[in-house]
């Protein structure tokens, strides 16, 4: 399989996109100013008890208190805890992890009330980013993860993933981490493990103990709490640290600086793979050329097609995310109608199970497949999605269908689901229903090219408008662009952009910042 990511880096956000032989399977976006994120650690101050959830809600600096419940303390609490207390006390001495002395276990019945008080500073991760109402969800047992490794601090275990599944493999990763695994610390080895020479495995255990040091430092200087001593790694290095495989054939990115972390990052996890980094410099919208920006529109929507006519409706509430899959014009009366559900329902499952790793969907998601009445169809649809959920890296459960042709599935939930609105409010009348002829959308726009030229004396800048207009605007011989050029030179370029709407516009300079001409609406 061919899996290309690509790297829309903008002034407030960083759209990731993970395509798979050219099909758009995961999608991300964040804001570059969020300092909010799964896997970060916070040194933190219990806000309130409640000992009817057996929980407690603790601040984090975040609008919503994060939900520790009393089981997500972990075995160790006590002694990360005095641990902790420890160095927080004592500016000038930092303590070392192979001089720690375990405190008894954390009883698995015991009672929140009986372990944390208001006001007490303890030590937390983020599970799941706030959704809805919701806050951060929080668990005291700390991780670093990794490439291939997860380090996890005041223990002494070796958890292998189940994925490896050759006890010959899995005899040789133990020996070698619990040769080089310092006292004090356990790890998870994760799938990506497999495989790996003894020298990989030791220089990234190396990486991870020096930033759980650099960590204890934080913590002993922090003078104030909540504060993050342990910031998760951004979104980008984390898909490649989460799913980084030898079937990637290039990493395109638009902006020079995240281009060289990201190739300083490949250079250390896979040095023979750092050539497949290439930055883009191109004009033209890096979505629209990987066609990103088109498979967006078709599949966030409520309404998505597939194959043949066929497609999916698709609903979502607070407790759960609802599928319905519908022939379309694939619908044939007679004995064939058996069989065309069951190719119907093949293909929705492959796109049903597109979709929830596009959306990030989590929590239950009922698929409302086409009746069928042969216990051999169902059973192949019921393997099918369980195929196909393989590739997805969160953790799920499928379930075979039930009598009313209902299939459940229920999938880890971390973030938010990602909703993207399809439908594109007009640019010009802005929901009012009447706009300036549309004839005339070329004078206005050569309005504010002769202000941006002769008032303004620029010389060299690009306007991106919809493909459809930047058709017309090149249309002919001579055509408006080559005027438009001859009249003001050749700094005046056009070009098209598929994310916009109809009679939507944009001006751009020679430093790539957008010209504000809000002011010369009513000049057009």
């Amino acid at each position: 399989m061919d899996s290309k990511l690509i790297l829309d880096v903008q002034p407030e956000q960083i759209s990731i996109a993970l395509l798979e032989d050219s099909r758009l399977v995961e999608l991300n976006k964040e804001s570059r100013s969020a300092t909010f994120s799964v896997g970060n650690v916070y040194l933190a101050k219990v806000k309130k008890l409640m000992p009817g959830l057996n929980a407690a809600f603790v601040d984090v600096g975040y609008e919503k208190e994060g939900f520790l419940h009393y089981l997500d303390l972990g075995t160790y609490f006590s002694t990360i805890t005095e641990f902790t207390n420890g160095m927080t006390s004592n500016k000038k001495k930092l303590p070392l992890m192979n001089k720690v002395q375990f405190r008894p276990e954390l009883a698995k019945s015991g009672l929140v009330t009986d372990v944390l008080t208001q006001g007490k500073e303890i030590l937390v991760q983020v599970t799941k980013e706030p959704i809805s109402t919701k806050g951060p969800r929080l668990t005291s047992e700390i991780s670093i993860a990794g490439r291939s490794l997860v380090l996890i601090p005041f223990s002494n275990k070796i958890s292998i993933s189940q994925k490896i599944t050759s006890n010959e493999e899995r005899n040789r990763l133990r020996k070698i981490l619990q040769a080089v695994k310092p006292k004090n610390y356990g790890m998870i080895i994760r799938t990506v493990a497999e495989g790996r020479e003894q020298s990989e495995l030791e220089n990234e255990l190396l990486v991870l103990i020096k930033r759980w040091e650099d960590t204890l430092i934080k913590i002993q200087k922090t003078k104030s709490t909540p504060s993050l001593v342990v910031e998760e790694i951004g979104r980008a290095e984390a898909i490649l640290r989460d799913h980084f495989n030898p079937n990637f054939e290039s990493i395109y990115i638009n902006d020079r600086t995240i281009y060289e972390e990201i190739e300083a990052y490949i250079s250390l996890i896979e040095p023979q793979k750092a050539n497949i980094v290439k930055f883009y410099d191109d004009e033209l919208p890096i979505f629209d050329v990987f066609n990103i920006t088109k498979q967006i529109k078709s599949s966030f929507g409520r309404i998505v097609p597939f194959r043949k006519g066929a497609y999916l409706v698709v609903e979502h509430t607070e407790a759960l995310h609802v599928i319905d899959v519908n022939s379309g014009t694939r619908a044939k009366a007679g004995n064939l109608q058996e069989d065309n559900a069951f190719e119907v329902n093949m293909l929705a499952v492959d796109e049903v199970a597109r979709q929830l790793r596009l959306r990030d969907m989590g929590g239950i998601v009922v698929i409302d497949l086409i009746d069928m009445h042969s216990a051999e169809h169902k059973q192949k649809i019921y393997d099918r999605m369980r195929e196909n959920m393989q590739s997805d890296s969160a953790k799920h459960n499928v379930l075979p269908l039930s009598k009313f042709g209902l299939m459940q599935i229920t999938r880890q939930r971390v973030r938010p689901v990602m909703l993207i609105d399809t439908q594109e409010t007009c640019p010009t009348c802005y929901g009012n229903g009447t706009i300036r002829p549309s004839l005339l959308f070329a004078d206005a726009l050569v309005g504010k090219i002769d202000i941006l030229y002769h008032s303004l004396k620029l010389k060299k800048f690009t306007l991106f408008v919809h493909p459809y207009v930047y058709a017309y605007i090149k249309h002919g011989f001579p055509s408006l662009a080559l005027k438009w050029k001859l009249k003001y030179g050749f700094g005046v370029k056009v070009r098209p952009n598929q994310d916009f709407a109809f009679l939507q516009y944009k001006f751009i300079d020679k430093n790539d910042n957008e010209l504000d001409l809000t002011d010369l609406m009513g000049m057009a």
